[in-house]
């Protein structure tokens, strides 16, 4: 056993909340099928798949988010600010 394991940060998860209410179906459509996933049925969130940073978000219709994947905390936060982004230029967000 090694006195000075190696200790790799793999993936980080954050939560968080955009603040208000998310429809999901619009931001599906707005977002692209390309980098969405969303089938209601099966899991209530849309699944988001950002190249920049290289995250997963996953929205809920409540505004809470969930980021996945980064390997920093400021992944996620530059991920939230992507996503309101795009949703406040799509008209989706306020």
């Amino acid at each position: 056993m090694s006195d000075n394991p190696n200790i790799e940060v793999q993936n980080i998860v954050t939560s968080g909340d955009l603040g208000e209410a998310l429809n999901l179906n619009a931001i599906a459509i707005g977002l692209g099928l390309e980098d969405v996933e969303y089938e209601p049925e099966q899991f209530p969130g849309l699944v988001y798949r950002l190249d920049e940073p290289d995250v997963v978000a996953l929205l809920f219709s409540s505004g809470k988010t969930v980021i996945t994947g980064g390997k920093e905390p400021e992944d996620a936060e530059a991920a939230t600010e992507v996503i309101i982004s795009k949703l406040t230029d799509l008209g989706l967000l306020r």
